[in-house]
């Protein structure tokens, strides 16, 4: 019989079990904060967690305090049936169920858990926590020990588990041999203990903070081609939850006063996914390429027919109208499941497309109608031809050559300059081609596209390669004076090295010669080696300039010496000062309009349009190497976040802040 010394200065018998199954490594902490005195029991203070599982990992991560308040408040309310929106209003929380459900994509549920207790393994990296009926178990356990001041308790659960409360702060967990259960990472950790903690401010989390309830922009975000948006395979959802998640640790980084003073909220980024529909059970076009497809390299193959094959799907007219009444209808249903969630906002919407999604919405913005014009054509609907019995193929005809008499009378009527005049065609490449032309005439399929139901007030491009369709469509240039019809603004954002990625600049003004606009980095300055790169040139330049300014001087000195001493070098000598004065004249004015202002037509207010990422350092030793990588950086590009947030807080006159460095 074994015992220790309390804090009251008495004796207190131990279990002989405990000192059984108690491991030596724990005798240094028995006689730890027994000279204290003993502190009263208090209620542990719960948090709420939520579990993700990719793959065969599992992780259970915590909701923001304001989240996870929001759902103990409705927890202590006791009624049946309660739903809290959380994260942004994006998921929903049913509390009795202790599930959260996606509310604007498709998304399995994930299990919600009121946390109190956890426990870490030798290899594990992170706490879990346990299940609340095992975590009350240890609460009621705990408050005994120390209300009674009496530790060493040995817990016996009916799984197996056995847990010893050694003193306030050694709470060990130990798992018989053999013994499998959901907790268990592996088999060789299953006769090791491990360390329970009580309470999250215990554990080492990090705990989000909450997102304000204040939306100032809407933003959809179209993704390209394939089902995976960057190289670690993952969807549309989990690529827009990180560039979020950028946008808000920018806005409290770079709009911090404004945000102090209730000046701004938050942006809302959407994912808009239509690769699943394209591909689902409804178009069997997966089965149909599948049996015509050969059987060597299948994983070749099979990546071919998931992403490259939905190039040539938009080029076909049956599923490029699949691909674009589920970009349009997806939109819409998402803005007006937004608004039905936030019947506050009154903020402007934007929309983002990366790679053919970019595309997407270039035709599609480009094919929508204005207000008198949807009213002049609202008589006649597919829906009215369709009752009537007419034929898909029929209906079309019908509804574009409507469209099309609708627009011209339109144009006729208000004096406007027809569109079609505003993409000129290369005629001598595409005469012998029975391309249809609507609306603006840039080629694209006979189709019809459906109207959004807003008007956007900027489109971002990523990695696009817009340009080089337009041109593959026939068309040579874009007239100056050529806006959406419904969308006044327009960016042409792309990484240097991105493979994809075409400019639109040239298309627009053809004479001039002029370097796209250089995103600045989020931390105010050039990154090291292109700010290494200006130095070495305005150093060569100063170089030259030195030498020049030199041999000037010589020569000048030169020309002061007696005239019988020289020979006859007048033409000489004023054809070499006139070189030297053009020479330096010229690097002073290349200093002086690095950035020329030039007025890029309208479709973008008259400002530049293509804007161009800095590479990261590594990126610069081998641009082949990083080049696939370059084409799906923008989902983690700060720098691409932070000028979308600048040009949407800029239309709502919040001023931006450089933070300190």
């Amino acid at each position: 019989m074994s015992f220790s010394q309390t804090e009251e200065g008495g004796l207190s018998q131990v279990s002989p079990v405990v000192d059984e199954v108690s491991p030596s490594s724990t005798s240094s902490f028995e006689m730890l904060d027994m000279e204290s005195v003993p502190a009263p029991y208090q209620e542990v203070q719960p948090h709420w967690f939520f579990c993700r599982r990719a793959d065969d990992d599992t992780s259970w991560l915590p909701f923001s305090r304001e989240d996870s308040d929001k759902l103990e408040n409705a927890c202590n309310t006791g009624k049946n049936d309660v739903v809290v929106a959380v994260d942004g209003e994006r998921y929903d929380v049913h509390v009795k169920e202790r599930m959260r459900y996606a509310v604007y994509w498709e998304q399995a549920p994930t299990e919600v858990r009121r946390c109190t207790w956890f426990y870490k393994g030798d290899k594990d990296t992170k706490f879990m926590p346990y299940p609340e009926d095992f975590s009350k178990n240890l609460e009621d356990a705990y408050m005994i020990a120390v209300t009674l001041d009496e530790w060493k308790r040995k817990l016996d659960f009916p799984t197996g588990e056995t847990v010893i409360l050694h003193n306030p702060k050694l709470i060990m967990q130990y798992q018989p041999i053999g013994l499998q259960d959901e907790w268990v990472s592996s088999p060789s950790e299953q006769t090791r203990p491990r360390t329970v903690k009580r309470g999250v401010n215990n554990v080492f989390v990090e705990i989000p903070d909450g997102e304000s309830e204040k939306v100032d922009h809407l933003v959809f975000m179209v993704h390209g081609i394939g089902p995976a948006c960057d190289l670690r395979f993952r969807s549309i959802i989990q690529c827009v939850n990180d560039f979020r998640s950028a946008s808000l640790s920018l806005l409290a980084s770079h709009y911090k006063r404004a945000q102090q003073d209730g000046q701004v909220g938050r942006v809302e980024f959407l994912p808009v996914n239509w690769h699943s529909a394209l591909h689902g059970d409804a178009t069997g076009v997966d089965e149909d390429i599948q049996r015509i497809t050969l059987p060597s390299i299948s994983r070749l193959r099979h990546f071919t027919n998931d992403t490259l094959l939905d190039l040539f799907f938009y080029n076909s007219p049956t599923y490029c109208q699949t691909i674009v009444d589920t970009v349009a209808s997806e939109i819409n249903r998402l803005h007006a499941l937004f608004q039905r969630r936030h019947p506050e906002f009154n903020g402007a919407v934007s929309v983002v497309g990366h790679s053919l999604g970019s595309l997407i919405l270039f035709d599609l913005l480009t094919n929508q109608r204005n207000g008198s014009q949807v009213r002049e054509g609202a008589l006649c609907q597919d829906s009215d031809l369709k009752d009537l019995g007419i034929p898909l193929g029929p209906r079309k005809k019908i509804l574009n050559y409507v469209r099309r008499k609708c627009d011209n009378d339109g144009n006729q009527s208000s004096g406007a300059t027809p569109q079609q005049s505003q993409f000129h065609r290369t005629q001598s490449v595409t005469s012998a081609v029975d391309y249809e032309y609507f609306d603006v005439g840039i080629g694209q399929v006979s189709i019809n596209y459906p109207q959004l139901a807003f008007q956007p007030q900027t489109f971002f491009a990523f990695g696009s390669p817009i340009g080089m369709f337009l041109t593959v469509r026939g068309l040579k240039r874009i007239d100056p004076n050529y806006t959406f019809p419904t969308c006044k603004r327009f960016y042409n954002i792309y990484h240097p090295y991105d493979p994809v990625a075409y400019r639109i600049e040239p298309m627009i003004v053809s004479d001039v010669d002029v370097e796209p606009m250089l995103i600045p980095h989020h931390k105010g300055r050039k990154r090291m080696h292109l700010e290494l790169k200006d130095s070495l040139t305005r150093m060569s330049m100063d170089l030259k300039n030195n030498v020049l300014g030199s041999l000037r001087t010589a020569w000048q000195s030169f020309a002061r010496l007696p005239v019988a001493a020289l020979p006859p070098v007048e033409e000489g000598e004023s054809s070499i000062e006139r070189n030297l004065q053009e020479t330096q004249e010229s690097s002073v004015s290349a200093e002086q309009t690095e950035q020329p202002e030039i007025k890029m037509g309208m479709l973008n207010e008259g400002r530049r349009i293509d804007y161009v990422l800095q590479e990261k350092p590594i990126e610069s030793f081998n641009e082949y190497l990083f080049a696939i990588q370059s084409h799906l950086c923008y989902w983690e590009s700060e720098d691409t976040a932070l000028l979308l947030l600048k040009e949407i807080y800029d239309k709502l006159g919040v001023a931006f802040e450089q933070p300190q460095q």
